[in-house]
């Protein structure tokens, strides 16, 4: 089993970016620019790499070759992102990789490549890349429709995954400094899996109508120094059993009802007895239906609130309560018909992120995280 932390170490060791492995500072998924800049990467090294696998590693200041991190990212939809805009896409990960050395809030990012044999070419347009368009690798440069060059990285690239192989001293190292930082107001686990795999994790624990949810969770796979991660905003409950270990996430979303929560995605980690283990995300959510002249009120309070933000007027203590709320219920028109719900809460990103009270941003980051995963889970780009 391939170490994760050893294996961005090894890449590093490279010393510059080359056919097999790029770094960047950080990816940029909200913007059509900053989208095509990371699906140009990856089209030029999975064309230049059809036999092994290749890197993009995240959170690391290019000149210097140091480890600044990045905040944790958890769309697992990004494969359909690329699965959008590609004919003959490869198959992709993004890992969150822990360091000792990071603050606790940083983690570094790890895009890995599968191999595809076939030439993986732009289906759509985005930002200047025209459909038709393909990339690979010419040294550390992405270059487009040139004459596509195989550097033979198999051998060096076998090499580097071979020598992150686990060691039980890096696997029980962990384990004891996961045990010892955990929170001392939480209760640290963890289990083994078919003998060999090893998951930590510590959470809150409520119990809401009898069923024990969590927040603050924080799961580690050890094996493969990979972080999973629910803010204190998020609940999610847990199985596991002899192969298996299953978080699946709920949403609150009563009006007013605290109580109310509707599952969203389901995250499985599966083991098999030969050593091997897939990690699938499957998305349940089903957005609640709400009487079409209440959530109207909601709406008009709500963007009377945004404007009163925009137009740096005071709010009354009513309209306070309203902001507490805004990016939860604006989420909830948008998810009900009111199109224009998800622009204007955008609008308003700058004050909320900029506001006395920092919760209201983590909920419009964590409202962006959610419609963002349904638009890769629902839409159609056929």
């Amino acid at each position: 089993m391939i170490n994760k932390r050893l294996l961005i170490k090894n890449l590093l060791a490279q010393y510059d970016e080359n056919s097999f492995y790029d770094k960047k500072r950080q990816l940029n998924l909200h913007t059509k620019s900053g989208k095509a800049k990371f699906l140009k990467h990856i089209c030029a090294l999975s064309n230049s790499n059809p036999e092994n696998n290749s890197f993009i590693i995240v959170g690391v200041e290019d000149n210097a070759n140091e480890l600044v991190g990045v905040d944790f990212y958890d769309d697992s939809k990004i494969q359909n992102l690329v699965n959008a805009y590609f004919a003959n896409p490869p198959s992709i990960t993004y890992d969150n990789v822990t360091f000792t050395d990071l603050a606790e809030d940083k983690v570094i990012g790890l895009v890995t490549i599968s191999p595809n044999a076939a030439l993986t070419t732009f289906k759509r347009s985005i930002g200047e890349i025209v459909e038709g368009t393909y990339f690979s690798r010419v040294g550390s440069t992405s270059v487009p429709n040139d004459v596509l060059i195989y550097n033979g990285n198999k051998s060096d690239v076998e090499s580097i995954e071979k020598s992150s192989q686990n060691n039980l001293k890096d696997v029980l190292d962990s384990v004891v400094r996961y045990m010892m930082q955990s929170s001392k107001e939480m209760h640290a686990n963890y289990k083994v899996f078919k003998e060999q795999f090893v998951i930590c994790w510590v959470g809150k624990k409520t119990t809401i109508r009898g069923i024990p949810f969590y927040s603050r969770m924080d799961i580690e796979f050890v094996n493969e120094q990979i972080k999973l991660f629910y803010s204190s905003l998020d609940v999610v409950t847990l199985f596991y059993d002899t192969e298996s270990f299953v978080l699946t996430e709920y949403l609150n979303l009563g009006l007013n009802d605290g109580t109310s929560y509707y599952p969203f995605e389901e995250v499985r980690l599966v083991f098999y007895d030969n050593g091997s283990y897939d990690m699938e995300s499957k998305m349940l959510f089903e957005p609640p239906k709400y009487n079409e002249n209440i959530l109207g009120h909601i709406y008009r309070n709500s963007v009377k609130v945004m404007n009163k933000l925009k137009q740096g007027e005071r709010l009354t203590n009513k309209e306070e309560r309203v902001l507490n709320k805004l990016c939860y219920n604006m989420m909830l028109c948008y998810l009900n018909g009111f199109e224009q719900a998800k622009e204007q809460l955008i609008e308003v990103k700058d004050y909320l992120k900029f506001a006395n009270d920092p919760e209201l941003f983590i909920g419009f980051k964590q409202v962006m995280r959610i419609l963002r995963k349904l638009k890769y889970e629902t839409e159609s780009y056929e």
